[in-house]
């Protein structure tokens, strides 16, 4: 594409030269230049040329004069890059005094005295020496003052200064003129100190800006409205916040869990049911299946019922299995919960499904294998090996995993990965 426009271009200079010389070529002017006695005549042709060829010598030679002077600044300006550069490697690479001291030197040149400064201060931070990582961001405030403001926030955070970090980006916050990363840092420190309500007027605008990536996004979106719906004090104030969430908010996994667990707390049993049938039915998730297995007693042979019903598409989900098992064990369903926490075992070890077996054979007074499973939902808590259960009777464990047809929302069966 470059070729063509050059093409183009030399065939208008071309034209537009023709044009002129014939234009010149009929009357070429006439200059006289008169000095103490001396005449000077030419054409303006000829004067115009004189005078270009002037000003190309003047240039030349003022670059020239100019040239030892200039070479100074060249090697500084040079040095000061390859000092940013090997700074920035060096800051990566986890060799922070030699960042801090290669990125130091480099901030002795204007053009990149602002970054080099902020990276300094960063591998200060790292390499244990946060007061002077204050006082260099002191200096780069002075070059970048936003970009300072934003890592002095997010190094007083990692200090355990949550409240400093939030009331110094709370000014820009009010104002809707933070960056980015100021958003993300204003609500990571909010969320710290508790200010969950500060937190969620972080979402909109990261949202609009679209920096984060889909994924990130969704992460901090479903942390923070799932801390500002647990933060509400009481089941008034938490049916009026679940109202106002918009909806795509209200169907964040992580957030109907948050809303599941405290709606319970407050006696609101039958909402956070319903809230968790619907996300289920929408997507499947088994946190939500061991959060709506663990919700106490209230209407148990309900969702008993509804949660059996569940095994039928989902039959090799550990979490599903653990939570039916623990509602047999709070009926006294022994039996029935024991194949249920077996299979769970089998599929996915758990310290929840270790414990409600402990429960299971409490209560069938076995008090013995209780203790075992208790000692073992422990360990596996703790990262540590379990131990095989002796015989009690003479009958196997189903582990089979049970195939089961999947299809999508157009009815096509998926693939098994």
């Amino acid at each position: 594409m470059k070729l063509w426009r050059w093409i183009v271009g030399l065939i208008l200079v071309a034209a537009i030269a023709a044009f002129a010389w014939h234009w010149v070529a009929d009357d070429p002017g006439y200059v006289l230049i008169h000095l103490r006695g001396t005449n000077v005549q030419m054409t303006v042709v000829t004067a115009v040329a004189i005078l270009l060829l002037a000003w190309a010598a003047i240039t030349l030679l003022v670059a020239l004069i100019r040239w030892p002077f200039g070479a100074m600044t060249r090697r500084h300006r040079h040095v000061s890059r390859r000092r940013l550069s090997d700074g920035l490697v060096s800051l990566v690479e986890g060799r922070h005094g030699e960042a801090e001291r290669d990125l130091n030197r480099a901030a002795r040149y204007s053009s990149v005295r602002g970054p080099a400064l902020l990276a300094a201060a960063e591998a200060a931070e790292r390499h244990g020496e946060s007061t002077r990582a204050l006082e260099t961001l002191d200096q780069a405030a002075q070059e970048t003052p936003r970009a300072a403001r934003v890592l002095r926030a997010r190094l007083l955070r990692r200090a355990g200064r949550s409240s400093e970090a939030a009331a110094l980006l709370a000014p820009e916050a009010d104002s809707g003129a933070l960056t980015t990363a100021g958003w993300i840092e204003f609500a990571e420190a909010s969320l710290e100190t508790g200010e969950t309500r500060n937190a969620v007027r972080a979402i909109e605008p990261l949202q609009k800006s679209s920096e984060l990536g889909p994924r990130a996004m969704a992460e901090l979106e479903s942390r923070v409205v799932a801390a500002y719906i647990a933060g509400t004090p009481d089941g008034a104030s938490l049916s009026a916040a679940w109202s106002q969430l918009p909806k795509g908010q209200r169907r964040l996994p992580a957030v109907v869990d948050a809303y599941a667990r405290h709606a319970a707390r407050h006696g609101q049993t039958m909402a956070a049911m319903d809230e968790i049938e619907t996300a289920l039915r929408r997507e499947w998730s088994p946190t939500l299946v061991a959060t709506y297995g663990g919700m106490g007693a209230e209407d148990i042979d309900q969702r008993l019922r509804k949660a059996e019903a569940w095994i039928d598409t989902h039959p090799n989900d550990a979490a599903l299995l653990t939570a039916v098992g623990r509602m047999c064990v709070r009926v006294r369903l022994w039996g029935k919960a024991r194949p249920y926490l077996e299979r769970a075992l089998a599929i996915a070890p758990s310290a929840d499904a270790w414990e409600a077996l402990g429960d299971v054979y409490v209560g069938e007074d076995h008090a013995d294998i209780a203790q075992r499973c208790y000692r073992n939902a422990l360990a596996l808590a703790r990262g540590e090996a379990t131990e095989a259960l002796p015989e009690v009777r003479s009958r196997r464990i189903d582990t089979r995993v049970t195939a089961v047809e999947e299809r999508d929302q157009h009815g096509v069966p998926r693939l098994s990965p």
